[in-house]
């Protein structure tokens, strides 16, 4: 049944997909399972099947089976543009058919499919041709001569002379038969003295090695000897006089030298053997890395070298053209000059095979150092030879170098490279940042030379800005900008005869910059130009100082004034992102595309009521969330984290604003009813000093931290373009532009009690303002019951001028309050009943005058806590800003009474 019903379901989803018309979908549903239900097997899944063959294809690779994994995919490949409908069922059978194909599969085997060729001639063979050309009865032909030195005339050899064709064939074939030794090779019977020299010459190689007594015996050797087997065995051979570890047998002693002097001699011999034996050993191994393959190469080539020249010492010895003395120390000298690289290269060989898991591109350090270290010396043969393997090998290290910086591709399973590309594919403006990385170590380092760490990020960003580039539809326009042919990194080029004093880092540093410049320049000049040009970098960082930093004052206070006139009229709209969209789109629309502009509200903001978001600058206006959409592109250069650094300043500002819109529009005060009191010169000076502490926040802001800032920024970007910056310059242009917003308008985590003490001076001033009306309501209040009471107490007018007095109090109340009593917020809540509310909890029982002492005596308290804190953080700091906070508290500290 559940088999059933998950046949139902997908059977619904594909009708679903396919159909689109109601009417028909049961009938077609019911078909389609119906034909489901009677059909009596299922198609082979090729998919399946592909999978399959391309895991036995890997599995042969793995196991070392590259011969039988070739002729897979080639029969594959081959098979591609025959393929049916009948196929993958055909492969499935063979694959259910195959039994163990690693072990039991055998390559000669398709030597089986391939047919004969048709009317093949039969070899041609040598006894045919003596056949046709009569050489089998010419019989003189197969007659030996001997030219032995006894014989003045050409005599014939009876008995070995003549030998017919067979003959010499079954001769021939049974020598093959059997192993050849020197009496076969041997010419006789002349050539039996001969041999019988060389082996009374060889005969100290079995000499035994003990006396009759059981004494060791040392055999005497000649120089010759010793000398034919130290150059074998530099040569890599087995030889008499030295062991397979190269160590000299202490059975042998060169005759008339006494043994001290001989162990010396041979010791320093089996030293050099010694010495190259890491690097004949490496030159005989199999490598899988490109760039172990090349060292590999040069180490072989260098081997050659070495064993040419041992040729040609033993052949100046053995065939003699003039008189030669033959000198142990002298070959010794003589062999220096090549050996001495070779033992450089040795001991690189033998350094990373003792470290632990070693990298590729570890030869390349070692042979860089190497290299330098030689120049040093003054060794110029082995300066020459490592410089020319270090650049032979480092063309190799050139190639995923040059694909990533022209092409923004990375080699498949490549593990020298230094850079990665994420398993995921990100959105286009997390490209530059999150798509690729550089590969570390689990210590911490660049998975990349020494050398090359310098440059290690202009090659990095030349292949994002090639990545960048391709998904514009631009990587076309880089070829204007491309170099005709790129600089070429060899030792003749890099580091002349001419410049041989000069040190190699340097020379190898300056021909790689210029390398790099030529590939580096190309993306970089074009994304640059793209950016400038094409995707408006310099107006969307404009847009931005318009709506986040209010650069234009005109169109901010017309955008916070209306948010001001919701929150005092105790409105929700404010609360609602599409008005708050059109309120925004309207005020900057002069200024910005008002289509990518945008509002939003903080969710968190809803819980507060509309009473307490108005009463503090903390609870209403940091919910307020403006989203300028800016191309991807731009994205690049301004990420997300800077856009809330933005807002962050946006919502700092429009606090201050809104302390200044509270105490440029003050509660009508009581002198103007003729009522003037000490409380409101109190009122006065305190509104006073509050406009005066907001008034110099806002000026600092604007001319102390935003103008300077925005235009440095200006300047650092056109000094970008003009100095051929790439993209992480302007990145880093913007994000310095930034840090030092955040610092100098007191918004970093070192700032954050001087920051929360200047917005509880802002809060100051809303307090303010709702103790004055609160007591302006309340005087209202009085002066309308005493004049009602003194009506009452009127015996003749006490009618009439009790309805009139009242009419008029209740008229000019109503004219008062008009702007307070004009919304409701969302719990029903009147401007009336806030004023009798905020009355009650401003003042607790206390007199308007106690009020106002106590707000003053907070602002003395605020003020100079934040003085002193921005005094103290400047003296304490040596960042660039503490400038700036100790001229902001010097302003602050001209409102402070001693």
């Amino acid at each position: 049944m559940a088999y059933l019903a998950q046949l139902g379901a997908l059977t619904d989803e594909l009708v679903t997909a396919v159909t689109a018309i109601p009417e028909v979908r049961n009938a077609h549903r019911e078909a389609v399972l119906r034909s489901l239900r009677t059909h009596t097997f299922t198609r082979t899944n090729q998919f399946e099947v592909e999978d399959r063959l391309n895991g036995l294809e890997e599995r042969f690779s793995v196991v070392g089976r590259d011969g039988l994994a070739e002729a897979l995919r080639q029969r594959l490949d081959a098979l591609e543009p025959h393929r049916n409908q009948f196929t993958p069922d055909l492969l499935h059978f063979l694959l259910e058919l195959a039994d163990q194909p690693v072990q039991n599969s055998n390559l000669s085997d398709l030597d089986a499919l391939v047919e004969p060729e048709e009317d093949a001639l039969p070899p041609l063979t040598w006894r045919d041709i003596a056949r046709e050309d009569g050489w089998k009865q010419e019989r003189d032909i197969w007659k030996f001569v001997d030219y032995s030195l006894g014989s003045s005339d050409e005599e014939e050899v009876d008995g070995q002379s003549e030998a017919s064709l067979e003959s010499l064939k079954t001769a021939s074939s049974a020598e093959d038969q059997r192993q050849r030794t020197a009496q076969d090779l041997a010419i006789k019977p002349q050539g039996a003295k001969l041999l019988k020299q060389v082996q009374d010459a060889q005969a100290w190689r079995q000499a035994p090695a003990l006396y009759g007594d059981g004494r060791s015996k040392k055999t005497p050797i000649s120089t010759t000897q010793l000398l034919r087997e130290a150059l074998f065995m530099l040569a890599g051979l087995e030889t008499t006089l030295f062991d397979a570890r190269y160590n000299p047998v202490t059975r042998y002693q060169l005759r008339s030298v006494s043994w001290d002097s001989y162990k010396a001699l041979v010791t320093s011999f089996s030293e050099c053997g010694r010495k190259l034996a890491p690097l004949r050993a490496f030159a005989e191994t199999r490598e899988q890395s490109p760039l172990l393959q090349v060292f590999r190469d040069c180490l072989q080539k260098a081997l050659r070298s070495l064993d040419s020249e041992l040729s040609l010492i033993q052949t100046r010895l053995v065939a003699i053209k003039e008189d030669v003395v033959v000198s142990l120390i002298g070959v010794l000298g003589e062999l220096g000059p090549t050996l001495a690289p070779l033992y450089v290269l040795a001991d690189i060989v033998r350094q990373v095979q003792e470290e632990r898991n070693p990298h590729a591109f570890r030869y390349l350090e070692l042979l860089y150092d190497a290299v330098g270290m030689a120049q040093l010396q003054g060794n110029r043969d082995t300066y020459h030879l490592l410089g020319t393997i270090f650049f032979d090998c480092f063309q190799v290290y050139l190639k995923p170098i040059r694909l990533w910086m022209e092409e923004g591709k990375l080699l498949p399973g490549d593990r020298t490279f230094f850079v990665s590309e994420s398993p995921t594919k990100l959105p286009l403006p997390q490209i530059w940042k999150g798509q690729f990385n550089l590969l570390r170590t689990p210590e911490g380092n660049l998975h990349a030379p020494r050398f090359l760490k310098p440059a290690i990020h202009r090659i990095f960003t030349a292949g994002k800005s090639i990545v960048v580039l391709k998904h514009m539809k631009q990587h076309e326009a880089t070829k204007k900008y491309r170099a005709t042919a790129e600089p070429k990194m060899d030792f003749a080029t890099v580091c002349p005869d001419a410049l041989e004093f000069a040190p190699f880092s340097e020379l190898f540093s300056a021909a790689f910059r210029a390398w790099i410049q030529s590939k580096h320049h190309t993306a970089a000049a074009t994304l640059r130009e793209l950016l400038f040009s094409s995707y408006g970098l310099t107006q969307s960082l404009e847009a931005l100082q318009h709506i986040y930093l209010m650069s234009d004052g005109a169109k901010s206070n017309s955008f916070a004034s209306s948010i001001f006139r919701h929150l005092d009229n105790f409105s929700s709209s404010w609360r609602d992102r599409f008005t708050l969209t059109e309120i925004a789109q309207e005020a900057f629309s002069a200024c910005v595309d008002s289509y990518r502009l945008s509002a939003d509200i903080d969710s968190r903001s809803l819980a507060h009521s509309a009473l307490a978001s108005r009463s503090s600058v903390r609870l209403s206006l940091p919910a307020i969330r403006l989203n300028y959409r800016l191309s991807w592109p731009v994205q690049i250069v301004i990420p997300e984290e800077g856009i809330q650094g933005y807002q962050t300043l946006f919502t700092f500002q429009l606090q201050a604003r809104r302390a200044l819109s509270i105490l440029q529009h003050p509660t009508l005060s009581l002198q103007r009813r003729g009522r003037s009191t000490p409380d409101t010169a109190r009122y006065y000076l305190l509104r006073s000093k509050l406009l005066w502490f907001t008034n110099t926040i806002t000026t600092y802001l604007t001319t102390l931290v935003l103008a300077p800032n925005t235009a440095r920024l200006h300047t650092e970007l056109r000094d970008a373009a003009v100095a051929a910056a790439d993209v992480d310059d302007m990145v880093a242009a913007h994000a310095a532009f930034f840090a030092r917003l955040v610092d100098e308008s007191l918004q970093g985590a070192k700032l954050r009690p001087i920051r929360d003490c200047v917005l509880d001076v802002f809060d100051l001033a809303i307090r303010l303002a709702d103790a004055q009306r609160a007591e302006a309501a309340r005087r209202e209040e009085e002066d309308l019951e005493i004049s009602r009471l003194s009506v009452m107490s009127s015996p003749y007018k006490a009618a009439a001028a009790s309805s009139s007095t009242a009419d008029k109090g209740r008229e000019e109340a109503k004219r008062r309050r008009v702007d307070e009593d004009e919304d409701e917020d969302e719990e029903g809540e009147s401007g009336g009943e806030w004023m009798a509310r905020r009355g009650g909890v401003i003042g607790e029982g206390k007199t308007h005058a106690v009020v106002l002492r106590e707000l003053h005596g907070e602002f003395e308290r605020h003020l100079r806590f934040v003085a002193g804190g921005l005094r103290g953080v400047a003296r304490a700091s040596k960042e660039e800003a503490a400038a700036k906070w100790d001229l902001l508290a010097e302003m602050l500290e001209v409102g402070i009474r001693e």
